[in-house]
C-alpha cells in the first residue's frame, strides 16, 4: 500500500468539471465536449506526478440512456485527449445506479472513492483533493479527509449561491484555476 504521504491525489467529477454537462445526459461520444482547458489542466497535473482519478454519478445507464459500453467509449475518448496532452488517468470509478436504487456508491455516498482508493493501493485519501461543481461531490470527498474545491463550471454556479455546506470549499472559476493554483502552492 502507497500512503497519500507519498502520493499526491486529485478525484475529478466529470460531467460540468471536465465536460460540458447536459440536464438531457450525455449519451454518446457525440454529446460529449470536453472544456478545452480542462484536458490541458489534466496534462499539467499528471506532468508534476499528481495521480488524477475520475468519480462520476452515471444515472443515465439504470435510466436506459445508454449502456456501459457507450460510457466506455467516452472514456476511452477522455483518457486518449489527456495522453495525447501528455497526461494520464489513473483510474475512472462510476455508479451506474439511479437515485432510488439504495447502492453504495452513488455521490454523495464515498463507494465510488473508495473503489479509487483500492484501485490505487492507498491506505487512505486524507489529505487529497476533490474536485467537483456540486456539493455531493464535496461531501463524498471530505467524508474521507479529502481537501475540496468547487469549480464554477457545470453547476459550480448555482452551487456556489446557496452557500451550504461549503465551509471547507476553496472555489475556482474553472479546472484550470485550481491547476494552476494547486501547481503553484507546490
Amino acid at each position: 500500500m502507497v500512503t497519500t504521504t507519498s502520493l499526491k491525489l486529485v478525484i475529478l467529477d466529470r460531467d460540468g468539471v471536465i465536460n460540458r454537462d447536459s440536464d438531457d445526459y450525455i449519451k454518446s461520444l457525440e454529446e460529449w465536449h470536453p472544456y478545452p482547458s480542462a484536458i490541458t489542466a489534466i496534462a499539467r497535473l499528471s506532468r508534476a506526478g499528481w495521480q488524477v482519478a475520475i468519480a462520476t454519478n452515471q444515472s443515465g445507464i439504470a435510466r436506459g440512456y445508454y449502456d456501459e459500453a457507450t460510457l466506455e467509449t467516452i472514456h476511452a475518448e477522455l483518457k486518449r485527449q489527456v495522453r495525447n496532452a501528455g497526461g494520464k488517468v489513473s483510474h475512472i470509478a462510476y455508479c451506474p445506479h439511479g437515485p432510488d436504487d439504495h447502492c453504495k456508491c452513488r455521490k454523495p455516498l464515498y463507494g465510488l472513492l473508495i473503489q479509487i482508493r483500492e484501485a490505487l493501493g492507498l491506505e487512505s485519501l486524507e489529505g487529497s483533493w476533490i474536485v467537483g461543481d456540486s456539493l455531493r461531490d464535496l461531501e463524498a470527498g471530505e467524508s474521507l479527509g479529502c481537501r475540496s474545491a468547487l469549480v464554477r463550471t457545470g453547476k459550480g454556479r448555482r452551487t456556489e449561491a446557496k452557500r451550504i455546506g461549503l465551509e471547507r470549499a476553496m472555489v475556482f472559476e474553472d479546472l484550470d484555476g485550481f491547476v494552476d493554483w494547486l501547481l503553484a502552492d507546490e
